[in-house]
Order: C-alpha cells, then sequence, then structure tokens
C-alpha cells in the first residue's frame, strides 16, 4: 500500500477538536522527525506545527498551510479505519488535507529548492478558529511567507480536477447565537409572563427579512437559524429561549450591516416582548480571497498537465479561517475534485484517496516552479 495512503487512515483514526489535536500533532511530529533533519527546523504552536524546510539559496519563503481538526460528528461510513474517538470524525478532510501536506514536505526534503518553505499546520480550523491567531504568533512573524498555498477537498469534482478561481472563493462567516430571557410561568395563566418561545418564533422570520429587505439583491448574504432551544416541558411557558445559526457574506461591508440589522430587530424583540436579549457572534472568519497574480500563475503552471483538469468555480459560501492568512500575504486556496457521494462535514464522506497523489503532484509542480528548483 502506499505509505501516504496508509498515514491518510491513521489520522482518519484519531479526530480532535479544535485546541485539542494533542494525538494529531505527535503523530506529525514523529514523522516529520524520521526524515533527514540537516534542513528542517520545527517549532510547536499549541496544538499545531510550524515546520521550515531550509532552502539552497533563499530570497524569499513559500508557506504552505493544512489544517488539522476534526469535527464532533459520530461517523457512519463502516470503513475498517473509522474514526477511534467517539463522536469525532474528519468529515471534511482534514485527514487528506494532513497527509497531502506531509507527501509535499517530503518531497522537498529530498528534492530542495533555492526557496525556503514554510509548513504551517494550523490546529482549530473548524472553530474556535485557528489561522488569525498563529498569524499572530512571534514564530509567524519571525518566519512570515511572501506567498502562501492551500486546497481544500471537493466532494462535487472528479478525481483530477482543480477548481479554483481569482478573487473571492470563500465568504466572510460568522457565527450566530442569541439568548432571550422573559419570564415563565403556568401554561394556564400566559397573561403573567413573557413568553420566549413566541419571541424566538417572531424574531426567525425577521431575521430572513435582512437578506430580502437589506442586502442589494446583487449581492449574496444569508442567515441560517439552524438550532433553537427553549422551554422546559409542556405546559410551561418558557423564561427562556437560545437561536443558534450563522451569518454569511460575500463582503465585509455586507457582514457588518446584516450584523447592524441583526442588533436593530433583537432590541425590538426586547421592546415589544420585554425581555432580555445577548448576542454573541462567536467565531469569525474573513473571505478567501486569492491573489489575481498568484492564481493565474498557479494555473498556468499547473494547466501544462493534461492529466489535471483545471477548471474556474463560483464563489462559494462556504466558510474557511485561511482566509485571515490571504489578507496579509497573497497567495490561493484550490479545491481538490475527490469524488465522494457524500458531501462536506457528512458522516459518511468517503473521499477517494487517489486525489492524495494528484494534490502531491499539483503542488510539488508549482511550488517547485515558484521557488526556482535547483537543478544538481
Amino acid at each position: 500500500m502506499n505509505p501516504l495512503i496508509t498515514i491518510r487512515r491513521d489520522l482518519h483514526q484519531i479526530p480532535e477538536l479544535g485546541f485539542q489535536e494533542f494525538k494529531t500533532q505527535a503523530y506529525l511530529l514523529a514523522y516529520i522527525q524520521s526524515l533527514p533533519q540537516e534542513r528542517i527546523i520545527i517549532k510547536k504552536w499549541r496544538t499545531g506545527l510550524f515546520v521550515k524546510i531550509q532552502g539552497l539559496k533563499p530570497v524569499k519563503t513559500i508557506g504552505y498551510r493544512t489544517d488539522i481538526d476534526g469535527l464532533p460528528i459520530e461517523e457512519e461510513t463502516g470503513l475498517p479505519f473509522s474514526s477511534s474517538h467517539q463522536a469525532r470524525m474528519h468529515a471534511c478532510g482534514h485527514d487528506f488535507h494532513m497527509t497531502i501536506a506531509l507527501g509535499v514536505l517530503t518531497h522537498f526534503v529530498a528534492n530542495p529548492i533555492n526557496d525556503d518553505l514554510l509548513f504551517i499546520f494550523q490546529p482549530a480550523e473548524e472553530g474556535p478558529g485557528g489561522a488569525e491567531p498563529m498569524l499572530k504568533s512571534e514564530e509567524m512573524r519571525e518566519w512570515m511567507p511572501d506567498t502562501i498555498l492551500a486546497l481544500h477537498i471537493a466532494p462535487e469534482y472528479p478525481v483530477g480536477t482543480i477548481a479554483l478561481k481569482e478573487g473571492l472563493l470563500f465568504a466572510n462567516t460568522s457565527e450566530l447565537f442569541i439568548d432571550l430571557k422573559g419570564k415563565g410561568g403556568h401554561a394556564a395563566r400566559p397573561h403573567e409572563t413573557n413568553d420566549m418561545v413566541i419571541a424566538a418564533c417572531s424574531l426567525v422570520p425577521q431575521l430572513q427579512t435582512i437578506i430580502s429587505r437589506n442586502i442589494d439583491p446583487l449581492d449574496s448574504a444569508v442567515i441560517t437559524i439552524g438550532k433553537i432551544t427553549g422551554g422546559t416541558v409542556q405546559n410551561i411557558i418558557a423564561e427562556k429561549a437560545r437561536l443558534e445559526g450563522t451569518i454569511r457574506t460575500l463582503s465585509p461591508e455586507s457582514m457588518k450591516k446584516v450584523k447592524h440589522r441583526i442588533e436593530a430587530l433583537v432590541k425590538g424583540i426586547e421592546i415589544g416582548f420585554e425581555c432580555e436579549a445577548v448576542i454573541d457572534y462567536g467565531s469569525m472568519y474573513h473571505q478567501v480571497y486569492n491573489s489575481e497574480t498568484v492564481t493565474r500563475e498557479f494555473i498556468h503552471c499547473i494547466e501544462q498537465d493534461p492529466e489535471i483538469n483545471v477548471i474556474e468555480c463560483t464563489a462559494a459560501m462556504t466558510g474557511e479561517d485561511f482566509g485571515y492568512m490571504l489578507k496579509e500575504i497573497p497567495g490561493l486556496m484550490f479545491w481538490l475534485g475527490v469524488d465522494s457521494t457524500f458531501g462536506l462535514h457528512h458522516a459518511k464522506l468517503n473521499p477517494n484517496e487517489a486525489a492524495i497523489d494528484v494534490a502531491i503532484k499539483v503542488m510539488t509542480r508549482y511550488i517547485s516552479y515558484k521557488g526556482n528548483l535547483a537543478i544538481e
């Protein structure tokens, strides 16, 4: 079996949540330390890693970022290498992402280029967000790359397909939590209470008017309330209710406008239902915006391979905290086709492992081109 497939399956069995990736970090570290160490420098950062490969004649640094955390999902694939951690799964392909990064790293340990390479193994992409604090770390500041690259698996594309576009690729995203507190009481005496189930039910359709009436119809934004909880039993009027959801926009300006309108509507609920309300935006991710220069260069480099199908995709409402890194460093992210019947964050996601070699081939080709491959 291809050793990289073994690595992927090992990692798939040990998914861990954000900033709890202790087994994952240990596994990555053990593998990297098994390679020749002459040009490798490793620094830990919380549960992540920075790994620098020194170039032969460095002029710049090329960064490659992979995420390493899993999701709180009970796996239902039935695979012999399914998750060994209860209610934890690599349902977003981060086991693939890590394996590809290790494959690319291994290649350049054996095949040096002129420029330095910085591999960033980032925790907590799924939450609470590891890219922004990692970007601000002393380690990153010391080794700040001039260009940065990343990929994300795409179940909807066949193996061999690379999908990307210049400019906006992924949306601005924010979590949304709204807690309402009124006055509970007996179901037979509603006039003595402030019912937070009614308040919550009134708020949800009001939130949807933000998209239909406050956002330019030629722009795009989404508010999703995915969970509502309230009350205790059927014959007691609810004192508390909680709404949980997400906001997604195609521009930072629209995100500000959406939040401003949410706050105004929630203030109206407070007044109208004589209750208290607290809004928490949780984790917020900056848009993924691909550098036009780097994207064109990347496409020109890889489309010369007849085995790779490069297509232009549309922007997605997907959230990715890699956007914080692209905000400061020119670079790109692309979709890697993995041909899975089930999509991202699904309990039965099963990407085609043939895509691992495709991604390594694409990345090593471009990085070699970008980093002035040394021929001895």
